[in-house]
């Protein structure tokens, strides 16, 4: 298999990492993928036949299937935010057709899934100094880890085994390209007044994404070109205020981080708080958040209208513009946003 940069074959791909594992032992296998200039999945691949052995299937039914493991830890990031939460996959709900299906995972593990962005999967199994660990690890079409599912001590082992084995791909020894996903194209201008008149006559939240989409704006220029009735920009590390007073006041929150082909989401209160160099982190005995504030280029204050009042967020962007993470208040559709959150956003 030739790497998408075409600089290794697998061989020299696995010394190379083998070189590195040597250096720096506790290297993570997506840091490594990085030094290396290929995908985190295209490195995964090369422990084929040792460790790895890769999937092929319908992702939404073999999500269905993962209800079955028990207690697992699904962990869901992008190159700023990790979220990890333990629990069952409770309720899954498929809506569309294959490949254009999405599931709403309800439950300890609650996610939004997009499969269409699914293109890889595989089961993994290494032998650690804690014991075996075994995970599902899903990619999209560019090498990037969309989700992995992580066993627990008390997951059902022979669930898993039967899932390898009614999910194990016939050739495990195919070719994996890998390719970049296109650039979209965004208005560089839009009419501001018709945008400013549909962003104040929301009713919803989720309506959201398609005034984005009519218009052909990027999120991050929408909370820009907004008047500050609606968005404004606030200090780059807010977050940090944010996840102290919630922790503080036994505030329960949300918050939403993801990838092209899943967005986790917590839903509840955070409690032990810990900075950690450049990483923000939640410690929490079934939810863990790892942020990079060194990857935060800015943050915005951002206001939307829905039927029952304001809805109010803080949205973090990296440089590329790209969404890290988004923290609300805990709320559900029929009942208004919590008077404490509002504060603590308009505080910011």
């Amino acid at each position: 298999m030739e790497t998408a940069l075409q600089k290794f074959t697998t061989e020299t791909l696995k010394q190379a990492w083998d070189a590195l594992k040597a250096e720096a032992p506790q290297l993570r296998i997506r840091d490594a993928a990085s030094q290396l200039g290929v995908s985190e999945m295209e490195l995964l691949a090369t422990t084929i036949g040792d460790s790895t052995i890769r999937l092929e299937g319908n992702w939404a039914e073999f999500l269905i299937a993962c209800k079955n493991l028990g207690k697992v830890m699904a962990l869901t990031r992008n190159d700023g935010c990790v979220l990890e939460h333990k629990g069952n996959f409770q309720k899954i709900d498929i809506q569309g057709e294959a490949p254009y299906q999405v599931a709403t995972v309800i439950g300890p593990i609650e996610q939004r899934v997009f499969f269409s962005a699914w293109k890889y999967g595989f089961a993994v199994i290494n032998e650690t100094p804690r014991g075996t660990m075994r995970s599902f690890q899903f990619f999209d079409k560019s090498g990037e880890a969309i989700m992995k599912i992580y066993l627990q001590e008390k997951s059902r082992v022979e669930v898993f085994e039967a899932l390898v084995t009614q999910y194990k791909a016939s050739n495990q020894n195919e070719e994996l390209p890998t390719e970049a996903f296109a650039i979209p194209e965004y208005a560089k201008e839009i009419d501001m007044e018709a945008f400013t008149q549909d962003w104040e006559n929301m009713k919803d939240t989720h309506e959201f994404f398609g005034m984005l989409r009519k218009y052909k704006v990027h999120r991050l220029d929408a909370v820009k070109w907004i008047n500050d009735k609606w968005a404004y920009e606030v200090e780059r590390i807010s977050v940090r205020k944010v996840l102290e007073v919630a922790s503080a006041e036994k505030m329960p929150i949300m918050i939403f981080a993801g990838n092209k082909g899943n967005i986790q989401i917590h839903q509840g209160k955070v409690r032990t708080i810990r900075q950690m160099g450049a990483w923000l982190n939640v410690l929490d005995p079934d939810f863990n958040m790892h942020l990079n504030e060194d990857l935060i280029d800015s943050a915005f204050v951002v206001h939307k209208q829905t039927e029952d009042g304001l809805v109010s967020s803080l949205e973090l962007f990296d440089q590329k513009g790209d969404m890290i993470a988004q923290f609300f208040g805990l709320r559900k559709p029929g009942i208004p946003q919590l008077d404490a959150w509002k504060r603590l956003i308009d505080s910011l």
